[in-house]
């Protein structure tokens, strides 16, 4: 008696899930690579981006350090409002300053400081001292002193007169300050209302 056959759709399912397994497997393996390949990438665009926005700080930081070096100084001139300014000498530790009978006593110790004044404008305008503003360490702040101003200018009063367009003046600035101190800037002014321009002094 011949056996019957057997019919392969009537094969017991034991017999056909490892196809199932095996793709199952091999889909796992490739989710895993596609996983490790996608992080790998986020974290290189991360340090990129990371890079890409430190680098214009870097850039800034140094424009800024530049920007400051570049403070003028001495015999450079520079501009606020209608006047340039020159700032040609530095004198400090003068106790007095005019002549025995006619003169000012420093509280501390006088600061002299020779400025040209140009009118660059199309009007005439008055140079007053006491717009002018001197620093000293940690940006300590000192105002001219106006009546001493006016003995160690004895012989050029015209500083603290009109001056036309395209005239110049040269005089001398006055501060009292402690002794020992040392200026190491200038704020110079065309007008008490003016935003004022920097000399560095040392």
């Amino acid at each position: 008696m011949t056996s019957p056959q057997l019919n392969p759709f009537l094969t017991p399912a034991k017999h056909r899930t490892w196809p199932w397994i095996v793709y199952g497997a091999v889909l796992v393996v490739m989710l895993g690579c596609g996983v490790s390949s996608g992080g790998e990438k986020d974290t290189a665009e991360t340090a990129e981006t990371k890079a890409a926005t430190s680098a214009p700080t870097k850039q800034t930081t140094a424009k800024q350090e530049i920007k400051q070096d570049k403070t003028p100084g001495l015999n450079q001139p520079v501009r606020d409002g209608k006047f340039e300014f020159t700032v040609a000498r530095v004198k400090c530790g003068a106790t007095k300053v005019g002549s025995d009978l006619l003169g000012a006593k420093a509280q501390g110790q006088y600061c002299l400081i020779t400025v040209r004044v140009k009118n660059i404008g199309k009007q005439t305008q008055s140079f007053a001292d006491s717009a002018q503003k001197a620093y000293g360490a940690e940006k300590v702040e000192y105002s001219a002193d106006s009546a001493a101003g006016i003995y160690a200018n004895s012989d050029n009063q015209v500083l603290y007169q009109d001056i036309n367009p395209g005239n110049a003046v040269t005089g001398t600035l006055v501060f009292d300050v402690p002794k020992g101190t040392k200026l190491t800037s200038l704020e110079l002014h065309d007008s008490i209302f003016s935003g004022g321009v920097e000399v560095a002094l040392q």
